[in-house]
């Protein structure tokens, strides 16, 4: 049987270390501040210089993947005599699904031996992160590349992404809230917690004022989610943007909550940091609903 290996983007929010450990491909997405490029492997920014920059006021910005890039890293897997389990960030959100179906299928087309499966995940970070996870243990149990493909396709319509920011203003700043709402919803300290939904989109799920009702509130849609996949989960996974002690802190209201024991806990790395800002703390997990 021919190896697989599981690639995906710098979106999954997966660390270095354990991709690495794990052989997986990593496609670079890339992300700028004020004038400078960033993304590629030696050329990007620790996590806290990326907020950091952020917090200064810099301007900041993202872009998709480069199919040339795309196209070298799965020619050389192909030429190697490799299959691929592309598990993609969320075509709602980003072109880059598109030039990773193009460049698998010309990758395809020169070698025809090869068979690479690109999965659109509907979705981000560690929900991506989640799906990845599996996937490989699903490699490592000894799976068909179409037996992996089809079971983490169907955790597509059950993983979970929620998240609360901070300050309004980086959502303002990335096009996702008007200037008018960001500053009104500034002065009542209104803090919205948004969800990836069913088209992979980031939307709004419900607004409440202040930080701890936000966080409350991702824990009660999480229990109300869970449902059949309440023993059933890969991992939960939580994030934050730069703000280490409070994901820490959800860990345990989960753990006191639930009872689960196996968690990722990851920063948000900067193609999605860029629009959520710092202070954002996320939650992944499987449900009934997304």
């Amino acid at each position: 049987m021919r190896e697989i290996v599981i690639s995906t983007e710098t979106n999954s929010d997966l660390s270095d270390q354990f991709l690495s450990d794990n052989g997986v491909l990593v496609i670079p997405h890339y992300y700028n501040v004020e004038e400078t490029m960033y993304g590629e492997e030696g050329n990007r920014l620790t996590i806290k210089q990326f907020y950091d920059e952020m917090r200064g006021g810099k301007k900041v910005g993202t872009a998709a993947s480069n199919p040339a890039v795309i196209l070298d890293k799965f020619t050389e897997l192909a030429k190697q005599g490799k299959d691929i389990i592309h598990i993609s960030f969320s075509s709602g959100l980003s072109g880059g699904y598109q030039n990773i179906v193009n460049g698998a299928n010309d990758v395809m087309d020169e070698y025809p031996d090869c068979k690479i499966v690109v999965i659109d995940t509907l979705s981000a970070s560690l929900g991506e992160g989640l799906m990845i996870y599996q996937a490989l243990k699903l490699v490592k149990e000894g799976k068909t590349i179409d037996e992996i493909s089809e079971a983490i396709r169907s955790l597509v319509p059950h993983i979970s992404v929620q998240f609360t920011v901070d300050d309004l203003d980086y959502l303002y700043r990335g096009g996702r809230l008007s200037k008018t709402s960001a500053v009104l919803g500034t002065v009542i300290n209104l803090k919205p917690v948004l969800h990836i939904d069913d088209e992979g989109k980031l939307v709004a799920l419900s607004k409440v004022r202040g930080r701890k009702k936000s966080i409350a509130t991702m824990l009660d849609n999480m229990e109300q989610k869970l449902g059949s996949f309440k023993d059933k989960q890969v991992v939960i996974g939580i994030m934050h943007g730069d703000c280490e002690e409070e994901a820490l802190q959800i860990k345990g209201m989960i753990e006191e909550r639930f009872g689960y024991k196996d968690f990722l806990i990851e920063p948000i790395g900067p193609s999605i940091g860029a629009h959520s800002g710092p202070g954002t703390l996320g939650l992944a997990f499987l449900g009934d609903a997304r």
